[in-house]
């Protein structure tokens, strides 16, 4: 069944074998296998196609595919939107003064390595410095977070950056600067480009345009805030002329990006 199932799942979002099996870093072979039930994928391969399908586990093995109607595919098929949006669970813990106002936390440089892990950890996040900044809407969730490296300017290394949380990730548009959260990166600062409808992807770019732009799946997401103001000890020296050069050289970078992943 899993192999019939695999062969549907994959007609229905119009995919070949070809493009499947470039995806899941498989054989072209090897996949085919799977499909006409030569060979059984193994539970790693399984997650990795219900990741690239953006659909649960269940799904796939414990569903006939063949008996499925027009309603229950476009179930399947919007499953992404439904992770894209927020509308299952997404965990959002904050501490709060005892006006019952919300507070920013400050993402230490030394917690940095354990925010994928405490995000959702009311402990965690309660062992955070907190600071005020009363310019920014009381009707938004504000956090502070600890940048490195030199991908961002003209934010340097060792700023901070203060973002505000987005739950409906459908809603950022295109060149906008954020903090991702992923389980593989870590916290990373950003520009977005917002490729969900395309293949549920965010293609994110930096300023500097030493670094290659990367695509990261909506699935290997935890949290995205949008970039409100940052804090630095210094004073930033990128030219205007500079700055012309960096963004026409990252147009061109972008446009490289997609012709190499669609050739």
């Amino acid at each position: 069944m899993i192999g019939n199932n695999l062969k549907l799942l994959r007609k229905q979002f119009s995919k070949s074998q070809d493009e499947v099996s470039k995806a899941l870093g498989l054989n072209r072979s090897t996949y085919s296998g799977y499909e006409n039930a030569v060979a059984q994928p193994s539970l790693d391969i399984i997650t990795n196609i219900c990741d690239y399908y953006n659909i649960a586990t269940d799904v796939l093995l414990r569903n006939d595919f063949s008996t499925f109607t027009e309603n229950q595919w476009k179930g399947v098929q919007g499953a992404w939107k439904q992770t894209a949006k927020g509308s299952g669970l997404r965990i959002l813990t904050s501490q709060v003064s005892e006006d019952n106002d919300e507070l920013i936390e400050m993402i230490p440089a030394k917690a940095r390595a354990g925010y994928t892990a405490g995000y959702a950890d009311p402990e965690f996040i309660k062992e955070l410095p907190t600071i005020r900044l009363p310019f920014l809407s009381k009707n938004r969730k504000h956090r502070t977070f600890p940048i490195s490296g030199d991908s961002m300017p003209p934010v340097a290394d060792g700023s901070f950056v203060v973002g505000e949380f987005i739950e409906d990730w459908t809603t950022i548009s295109s060149d906008t600067p954020c903090i991702v959260v992923t389980n593989d990166n870590g916290i990373v600062f950003k520009i977005i480009e917002n490729n969900l409808k395309e293949n549920k992807t965010f293609l994110l770019s930096s300023t500097n345009t030493f670094y290659e732009p990367y695509e990261v799946s909506i699935n290997d997401i935890l949290e995205i805030w949008r970039f409100r103001c940052y804090i630095s000890m210094e004073l930033p020296t990128l030219a205007l002329e500079e700055g012309q050069i960096s963004d026409s050289l990252l147009a061109i970078k972008k446009s490289l990006f997609r012709i190499e992943n669609k050739s």
